[in-house]
């Protein structure tokens, strides 16, 4: 922001009752700190790394969101260990596809954002009032999207006054959609889905939950280039968070390493080639 006057006070801006929104205070009086109004110049264009795929699915009382650690810049792989879930605050996360860098000042513009209304207002904000707001934000970013940089998140949190878990995508203008039982985005996301719809069961537990997420990953990895499935040799397992009505926590690896070792074993012999691993 603006360093502060002579004399020390901060400008009457600061000190006047506003909105409860901190992205519209900063795009209104330091706009060149959103994201979104920096442009490229005319023609210029960037190879900026790209985080891939998410998957996010509904058990009995919350909602698990996973997501491979792997960013690519072209057929370069920029990170193996990057991480794409956050938790955005107490009761919810966000999976981010699309540019990376973007993608997360985006976030932590959006973790402000929520901490400032609960601040100012004195309550939480809804889980619909959040998902909205985020769609706001990311139609903010319209301009960077069609240069290339385009930021595409799936949001998912616990609902208290429907005591569950929902899930919402987005597209690059913003748009806004419910999604029912399971949802995957990034490059991998087809295959990923594929393997939801086969592996998902209404009612699920946590530790259910979670194999079918880190089985959809694999599946996604397994087809998709740019996903990086459960790194066994570095012991690099993708981010996994959980939302309940005690709130968001983040799986330890020390969780999710048995559950790769047991898809491992069962898919020995059959991993989606030939038995015998021969050519002909």
């Amino acid at each position: 922001m603006s360093p502060v006057p002579d004399g020390g006070r901060l400008p009457a801006a600061y000190l006047r009752t506003g909105s409860s929104s901190f992205t519209d205070f900063v795009a209104e009086h330091e706009p060149s700190l959103i994201p979104s109004r920096r442009g490229l110049p005319p023609g210029a264009t960037i190879d900026a790394p790209h985080g891939t795929t998410i998957v996010t699915l509904t058990f009995e009382g919350g909602v698990l969101m996973a997501g491979d650690r792997r960013a690519t810049m072209g057929n370069i792989i920029a990170n193996r260990d990057m991480e794409k879930v956050f938790a955005t605050d107490e009761f919810s996360v966000v999976g981010i596809a699309g540019t990376a860098g973007l993608a997360i000042e985006l976030v932590r513009l959006f973790q402000v954002e929520l901490e400032h209304y609960e601040k100012i207002e004195g309550t939480l904000m809804s889980l619909e009032g959040k998902a909205n707001r985020l769609a706001s934000m990311i139609r903010g970013n319209l301009g960077m999207a069609m240069q290339g940089l385009s930021v595409v998140p799936v949001f998912a949190g616990y609902d208290h006054h429907e005591g569950l878990g929902r899930i919402f995508s987005y597209d690059v203008t913003g748009g806004c959609y419910e999604e029912h039982d399971h949802h995957s985005v990034g490059s991998g996301s087809l295959f990923a889905r594929g393997a939801m719809k086969k592996l998902y069961r209404p009612g699920m537990a946590p530790d259910e939950a979670l194999r079918v997420a880190v089985e959809a990953l694999w599946d996604a990895a397994d087809d998709d280039s740019a996903t990086g499935g459960p790194d066994v040799g570095r012991r690099i397992w993708p981010t996994v968070a959980l939302v309940t009505a005690e709130g968001a926590r983040f799986v330890a690896d020390d969780a999710v390493a048995p559950v790769v070792d047991a898809i491992i074993a069962h898919r020995h012999g059959n991993a989606g080639g030939r038995r015998d691993g021969s050519a002909s």
